[in-house]
């Protein structure tokens, strides 16, 4: 892990396309802007880990790819 120290109004540059920007310091808390490609999806670690486990869910629940299956089959009649 790489560990830096930035003021406001000061940013990091990651992989020449990527500014974090350090907006404001309030409270103990740090407010961050980031600049990035569209394409490049960025969630908060919480959300991250509930997209995981939603992933996971659906790979091993049972009878979901026929599910998948019947409903595609429907809507092509």
């Amino acid at each position: 892990m790489l560990i830096l120290t930035r003021k406001k109004d000061e940013s990091i540059i990651i992989d020449g396309n990527i500014e974090i920007q350090i907006i404001a310091i309030e409270e103990g808390k740090v407010k961050i802007g980031i600049n990035a490609p569209k394409e490049i999806e960025i969630h908060r670690s919480e959300v991250f880990d509930k997209i995981l486990e939603a992933n996971k869910a659906a790979v091993n629940s049972t009878g979901s790819i026929k599910v998948l299956s019947d409903r595609m089959k429907k809507n092509n009649k």
